[in-house]
């Protein structure tokens, strides 16, 4: 009777191994799928359809809707017109962008108003994404976004330390990433690589002390042409440039009349 349990234990374990044997070689001449990412013309144009929807719905605010990336849908928006978009996207229900993913600055000197802050927006209701871009120069502050989104918080103040953008209502609009006592702000394109202070332990005073930068001989050959001159092509690109436009319904009634 062992020896009959033993053999019934042999065979099943054989059949089991053809099965298996049998089923990978069918997973192996099933054909790979492509690993190219394919745009999605239905989404891309649902998308459009929010971006003239939003256009029409805050039209003092929102200057031009388009596309980066194939299907990445931005709003480009006025200054001003910080608080009442990101309110209108977070509370519609048509949108409901109620995550804040990042807010990030681009500096291109040669614009007129030559920073860029972009604010990039999750809604998990729609599983959809879309960016808001808005300019200013040095001077002229924007608006902070912590009374729609308490996330901005931190990133308002990356912003304002790396590029020295200002943010009217912030409730703490201080440095975060740079010491107490920096001078300048290092993500603008004029900003020296070595800085304006340097920080070192003084071992006699014993505190650390801060002084004017002062380079060793062998660092002091410096290349005069910045890598911003080597770019002359998006240097004097516009904030619009190599996107593609959605028509909105006022500008082709315009066209047709």
């Amino acid at each position: 009777m062992l020896r009959n349990l033993v053999k019934n234990v042999a065979a099943a374990t054989r059949s089991g191994i053809v099965v298996r044997a049998s089923s990978t070689t069918a997973d192996q001449q099933q054909p790979k799928k492509e690993t190219i990412w394919k745009i999605d013309e239905k989404k891309v144009e649902r998308l459009a359809n929010f971006g003239r929807y939003a256009a029409e719905c805050l039209p003092k605010f929102i200057e031009q809707v388009q596309f980066a990336g194939g299907d990445e849908l931005e709003l480009l928006i006025h200054p001003s017109g910080v608080i009442p978009v990101l309110s209108f996207l977070k509370g519609n229900h048509s949108a409901q962008f109620t995550n804040l993913i990042f807010i990030c600055g681009v500096d291109v000197p040669t614009r007129q108003n030559r920073f860029e802050i972009v604010y990039a927006l999750l809604s998990t209701r729609f599983n959809a994404r879309i960016r808001v871009r808005t300019y200013t120069d040095e001077i002229a502050p924007l608006e902070s976004a912590t009374p729609v989104f308490k996330g901005s918080e931190w990133y308002e103040r990356e912003v304002y330390d790396m590029y020295g953008v200002w943010f009217n209502n912030h409730p703490d609009l201080r440095r975060i990433l740079t010491d107490y006592g920096f001078e300048g702000h290092p993500f603008r394109k004029d900003f020296p690589l070595s800085g304006y202070n340097e920080v070192r332990y003084d071992p006699e005073l014993k505190r650390i002390v801060y002084e004017p930068t002062e380079l060793a001989q062998e660092f002091r050959k410096f290349d005069l042409d910045t890598p911003w001159e080597t770019f002359p092509a998006f240097r004097e690109a516009s904030i619009t440039s190599g996107y593609k436009k959605v028509e909105l319904k006022s500008e082709s009634t315009e066209a047709k009349s």
